[in-house]
């Protein structure tokens, strides 16, 4: 049986609140209605120690079980995206410009299910600290949260979680003791040439013809300077320059993604990309200042509560739906600085063939909820048994 009974049988309450909480999205930190959803719905289980405020609008409550023991945390994300709703779902966003076309709705589910079941139940020693993080996708709410001092206040001593996955076969567990995605870094390249008339260019310093230049040299950052072995991704994703088709402006910006699992090698990108940037721009007669700014740590999973997870997920959904393994992703998150703070080990779940996360036609497959919600809830019962 893949979910635990009571927790099947909440399947359509839970689709309830991930339907509720889909038409209601919210951005950043600013999830205040998404956190008084949580908030009325812990009470509504009979929860009481509750901490409201947290990076914003971040929710910690605690579960006290049957007995002594340590606090483990479970950590679910809010926040929605800065893009219309295109999935033509009946329970698509209201609010024009906002959706969750990342599964946060789901998460948030997942551990409220977890949550209705623990609070029932209590079938385990020590506490359970339930996590709700705003700002997932660009603030670093789970950042922002670490350094409030959740870990310590709340006596934290491992901490999980857990992100949907579109591809995957719905129900199916990965993860592995490793890197599991990457860190996520920024770059803004600015150049300073001298502008002109387009139709008079040997009397300009093009920085055009410098940023075409230098867009190329960046890619010999990844095939000439870095092991071939190594992961390493660096995007150019954007050129802003110019205002008119007969004018050769003073200005050029490029800016891109830096996408990593070593330090060292991130060490060389940002030494290599100084370099190219001071003398491509010489080359052209021209000036150039790096922007380089370092954002979310690669999310590295504990060898030790990784296996553990892997194990509670064979009780969940069978041997053969989990793959504890799993290849490293180039995407980042922000749990990675919850997993820098604390042993813990995160994972995704299959959602089936389903649009990609950020598609504007994506939805969370309500199906997996009780599974995602299954799964908490025998890690905590697995990791804190009662003492005989």
């Amino acid at each position: 049986m893949p979910t635990i009974n009571s927790i099947a049988a909440m399947s359509e309450e839970m689709k309830t609140w991930r339907r509720y909480l889909h038409r209601n999205p919210e951005l950043g930190l600013e999830c205040h209605k998404t956190a008084a959803f949580v908030v009325d719905r812990l009470k509504e289980f009979g929860i009481t120690d509750i901490h409201t405020g947290i990076a914003t609008s971040g929710v910690v409550a605690i579960i006290e079980g049957r007995g002594e023991g340590p606090t483990i945390g479970l950590r679910a994300d809010m926040d929605a995206l800065p893009m219309d709703d295109l999935s033509g779902c009946e329970w698509s966003s209201e609010v024009p410009g906002l959706a969750h076309t990342c599964g946060h709705d789901g998460h948030t589910t997942m551990l409220l299910g977890a949550a209705k079941y623990l609070a029932e139940t209590r079938n385990f020693s020590g506490r359970v600290a339930l996590i709700f993080q705003p700002a997932e996708e660009n603030e670093g709410g789970g950042r922002i949260m670490v350094e409030e001092g959740i870990m310590d206040r709340f006596d934290i001593k491992e901490v999980y979680g857990i992100h949907n996955m579109p591809g995957e076969t719905a129900g199916h567990i990965h993860t592995n003791g490793d890197a599991l995605l990457a860190g996520v870094d920024e770059f803004t390249i600015t150049l300073t040439g001298q502008g002109g008339h387009g139709a008079m260019p040997y009397q300009t310093r093009d920085p055009v013809l410098c940023a075409a230049s230098m867009v190329q040299a960046l890619q010999s950052i990844v095939s000439r300077n870095v092991d071939a072995l190594e992961r390493l991704v660096v995007s150019v994703t954007q050129i802003h320059t110019g205002t008119a088709m007969n004018i050769v402006p003073e200005t050029a910006m490029i800016n891109g993604t830096v996408r990593y699992f070593d330090k060292d090698v991130q060490a060389v990108v940002k030494e290599r990309m100084a370099e190219i940037a001071e003398y491509q721009a010489k080359s052209f007669g021209m000036q150039a200042s790096l922007d380089y700014v370092e954002g979310y740590p690669p999310t590295i999973n504990h060898p030790d509560q990784a296996g553990f997870a892997a194990s509670v997920a064979r009780d969940v959904v069978g041997a053969d739906a989990v793959h504890d393994d799993c290849d490293p992703i180039m995407p980042g998150e922000d749990f990675a600085y919850m997993l820098e703070a604390r042993p813990g080990a995160y994972l995704f779940l299959g959602q089936g063939d389903t649009q990609g996360c950020h598609h504007p036609a994506y939805d969370f497959n309500d199906d997996i909820a009780p599974i995602g919600a299954s799964f908490f809830a025998r890690l905590i019962e697995k990791a804190l048994p009662v003492s005989s």
